[in-house]
């Protein structure tokens, strides 16, 4: 993962963190408002949906419960809590990617740039996280790097197993997939990006990543 290995060679200042959460959050909330949440409109199934929605929801606030149990008892060491969270949240993404190629050019092309930014903050995190417990800096690159296999795993899946699945069944990865994606950006990457003074530029990258993803999305 490209953020891993720029977190160990030269750790970016809580500024820059904070303008590339910023701007993270603000496309994956124009995929969300522009590919994905109008797809789940159109394909109905809204019982499927409040469901599967549901049960994105418990999942990821199970893994966060855990991952901050597990940092409250091992301050040191590997963050096992932490990378689980890390893990399923990838593996999700990359069933997003395959389930968008499913749905079109467009969605597969908007998604994967939005998950891209994701990932590049994740990684960024990981490693960051794996520094302060005195991982060396290989290890530190490695983790994360390891990691994202992840959503490579998840895209051939969801691309292999998703490509003839029933309109029900491409609904309910879809409302996970907005599940998952909404508590990435609500409880991760807005509430890290606001540990820092916030500044009117860093602010204003939320926009310009939302309006840009959404702007290409319309070309």
């Amino acid at each position: 993962m490209t953020g891993a290995v720029i977190a160990t060679l030269r750790t970016p200042g809580p500024a820059v963190s904070s303008g590339i959460q910023h701007f993270a959050a603000g496309v994956v909330f124009a995929a969300l408002a522009g590919e994905l949440l109008p797809e789940l409109r159109r394909e109905g199934h809204l019982l499927i949906v409040v469901g599967a929605f549901t049960a994105g929801v418990v999942l990821l606030l199970a893994l966060g419960a855990y991952s901050r149990r597990v940092e409250a008892t091992r301050p040191i060491g590997v963050p096992a809590g932490l990378l689980a969270a890390v893990g399923v949240d990838l593996l999700v993404d990359g069933l997003l990617v395959g389930l968008g190629v499913t749905l079109g050019k467009s969605q597969g092309v908007i998604l994967t740039i939005a998950l891209t930014l994701e990932v590049l903050f994740l990684g960024l995190s990981v490693s960051a996280a794996l520094a302060k417990r005195g991982a060396g800096r290989v290890r530190a690159a490695m983790i994360p790097s390891a990691l994202g296999l992840a959503t490579a795993a998840g895209a051939i899946g969801g691309a292999a197993l998703l490509g003839g699945a029933s309109r029900g069944v491409l609904a309910a990865v879809l409302a996970f997939g907005a599940a998952a994606l909404l508590y990435l950006v609500t409880e991760e990457l807005l509430v890290e990006a606001h540990e820092h003074p916030e500044t009117p530029w860093t602010a204003a990258l939320f926009f310009v990543g939302f309006l840009g993803l959404y702007t290409l999305a319309g070309l």
